[in-house]
């Protein structure tokens, strides 16, 4: 009786997993089709140099934002009482406000210096929204975060869908109706609106919650997880400033409207991964910090098989298609991004297993190991670009894939193994 309880019990739990994971990838995949769905249009209506601009715009935005919140939000799902999760969450918003109010006075006093170092003399027109940006995306990972602990998983779902909707609508009418470039502000405008939709939700339906917030308890907080801003922060920081690199050295060595090109051209790859990959994500870590650490191995191995099942044909038939598919989808103009979406396949496949991954060593407490991966991670890709850009795009890229996709898969070994440290005792 009790073995049959016990059996009962595990498929109640695999079932659970599994009905979050298709919650979340129903959303993410309306959410992931709408802007592909207008891809067409906005490559029509954007150029390449328009693309290449909002992605020198993102990449700085993500290097900044990486520390909106110090990285406390990863924390959020850890402890076992609300009461610390929701002091978490508060604590979080707070370094928010600080650093998009700190970027604002950096941008404000070095604008001028910040334009020539991107030799991008268009960026200055958007510098000043980048601290509203940061502000946004801290607030909205802090939510996202307490949303995810309070396994509402529909609404996680639901937001996805009304960000891509905003944004995508946003992108269209202004594009349409003025010479702005509607790419960076309809990227704003959708997360002001899913970002307050998420808040007010919290605020009508954990306002019991909200009441026991204190400073005290922020402390306590802020030193109980203070590895995340010690060891997780520089790591995203890391992160960060290979993003902006890449992007930046593209830009320098061969044009905008390459960088342009270059950015399609992820962006389209992640996009179906995502579809899966974030639905994934979010479950793999609030299933992995829920249960019993030497029951970490047992998921990780059959998150890893099942990834690899699911990315390699899937990325063999983009492999051979893409840029046929690029030709004939996005216009003559676009027909490079085709044959780099070709070259980056292997490393957004393994970007696509070890997103997940890394939250093995959140949730083990060994952030020192990402942190080593994060600064191989950052130097390899920056030294390609730099040292051998006189070989030209395509041969710097197959260069970059390779490189990447040799690290990605020590990173998901590793994690394997550390699991399986932990599971022998």
């Amino acid at each position: 009786m009790f073995h049959n309880r016990i059996n009962f019990d595990k498929l109640k739990a695999k079932n659970e997993f599994t009905r979050n994971v298709l919650t979340l990838m129903m959303g993410t995949t309306i959410a992931q089709a709408i802007p592909i769905a207008i891809s067409p249009i906005l490559t029509r209506i954007y150029s390449p140099k328009d693309f290449g601009l909002f992605a020198l715009f993102m990449s700085i935005t993500s290097f900044i934002s990486v520390s909106a919140t110090a990285r406390y939000e990863l924390a959020i799902l850890l402890p076992k009482s609300e009461e610390e999760a929701i002091n978490i969450v508060s604590l979080s918003m707070i370094f928010a406000i600080l650093i998009s109010l700190i970027s604002l006075l950096v941008i404000f006093i070095f604008k001028a210096k910040i334009v020539d170092f991107f030799n991008n003399p268009e960026v200055s027109n958007w510098l000043y929204l980048i601290p509203l940006s940061v502000l946004l995306t801290g607030f909205y990972q802090s939510f996202n975060y307490w949303t995810n602990r309070k396994k509402n998983y529909k609404r996680l779902a639901s937001n996805r869908v009304i960000q891509t909707t905003s944004t995508a609508s946003a992108n269209l009418l202004i594009g349409i109706l003025s010479k702005f470039n509607g790419l960076i502000l309809g990227q704003i405008i959708g997360q002001a609106i899913v970002t307050f939709i998420l808040g007010k939700k919290i605020w009508q339906e954990d306002v019991n919650a909200l009441k026991v917030v204190s400073t005290n308890m922020q402390i306590t907080q802020l030193k109980t997880y203070k590895k995340f801003p010690l060891l997780n922060l520089p790591n995203a920081i890391i992160d960060g400033v290979r993003l902006v690199g890449i992007d930046t050295l593209i830009t320098k060595f061969f044009t905008s409207s390459i960088l342009g090109q270059y950015y399609l051209a992820f962006r389209m790859l992640q996009a179906p991964m995502s579809i899966i990959g974030s639905s994934f994500s979010q479950v793999f870590i609030q299933k992995i910090a829920s249960v019993d650490k030497k029951e970490i191995n047992v998921i990780v191995k059959k998150f890893i098989s099942l990834s690899f099942i699911i990315t390699v044909p899937i990325f063999s038939l983009i492999y051979f298609l893409a840029p046929l598919i690029f030709k004939i989808i996005f216009g003559k103009e676009w027909i490079i991004a085709g044959n780099i979406a070709s070259i980056l396949c292997p490393w957004i496949a393994l970007n696509f297993i070890s997103s997940p991954i890394s939250n093995v060593y959140i949730v083990l407490n060994k952030q020192e190991y990402m942190l080593i991966f994060a600064i191989l991670y950052m130097i390899l890709p920056l030294s390609i670009i730099y040292f051998y850009h006189d070989l030209g795009l395509i041969t710097v890229l197959n260069y970059l894939s390779v490189v990447m996709s040799v690290l990605l898969i020590g990173f998901i070994f590793s994690a394997y193994l550390l699991s399986l440290r932990v599971k022998n005792g």
